[in-house]
């Protein structure tokens, strides 16, 4: 435990230095559902060999955070993990049947008696971390500070050694939906998940205003929907991220 903590506290400490002494911030806060909902999508969708997250699945169950933002928050992390090689999830005691029953999420999970923060760490080369350490809902920070995210890595790694294994936690990655988005409609999707307005993404997509929104009506119909949240969780649901 003490070489848990030490490694936790190295991992504060970076964060605070990189914060302090630098000449760049540690990291890049990111508030508003809006926009910590694109930065969410975007860090699924960069994600490419490794997933190492601190995760409480019930953590948001007594806060009133709404439920599209939920459902996009776990469409995320699931796209995230059935991209990834490897994939660690350490998760209170507490979410054991939340880890084992309620969230689909492929590759490891390990039980701990309690995570010391929030964490989403993609490749070793980006890593988000909430605002107030417990809910991302509250804003985040956007970390590539490459001294900070190894200590972020290390923390984790020692925390996983420690860790327990549950009595069962092998979950398969589900089969994609055999449909495919239409590729007119990906500018639009990434223009959604970015988090622009309508008019910037027209501007930038080159179309005028009822033709843009033609397409993000276009896409709505595809994902079955008719709310932008529930939009992106559909999206990353059927691995279009």
């Amino acid at each position: 435990m003490a070489e848990s903590a030490g490694s936790v506290m190295l991992a504060r400490s970076a964060m605070n230095r990189a914060a302090t002494e630098g000449q760049r911030p540690a990291g890049r806060p990111v508030r508003g559902a809006r926009r910590i909902s694109a930065a969410l999508a975007g860090l699924a969708a960069s994600t490419r060999h490794e997933l190492l997250t601190f995760d409480d699945p019930v953590a948001s169950a007594d806060y009133a955070i709404p439920e599209p933002f939920l459902e996009l928050a776990g469409a995320c992390m699931r796209a995230a993990a059935e991209r990834a090689d490897e994939v660690r999830r350490i998760v209170p005691r507490h979410a054991l049947a939340r880890i084992g029953d309620g969230l689909r999420i492929p590759g490891r999970a390990r039980l701990v008696e309690a995570i010391p923060f929030k964490m989403i760490l993609v490749d070793r080369t980006v890593a988000a971390v909430p605002l107030d350490l417990e809910l991302f809902y509250n804003g985040l920070l956007l970390i590539r500070d490459p001294v900070v995210v190894q200590a972020l890595v290390r923390a984790h790694h020692v925390c996983w050694a420690m860790a327990e294994d549950p009595v069962v936690y092998t979950v398969p990655a589900p089969s994609p939906p055999p449909d495919e988005l239409p590729p007119q409609l990906r500018p639009v999707l990434d223009a959604l998940l970015a988090g622009l307005t309508d008019e910037t993404a027209a501007a930038r997509l080159g179309m005028s205003a009822r033709t843009y929104s033609r397409r993000v009506g276009e896409l709505m119909a595809a994902l079955g929907t008719t709310s932008r949240f529930r939009a992106g969780a559909e999206a990353a649901r059927r691995g279009w991220l």
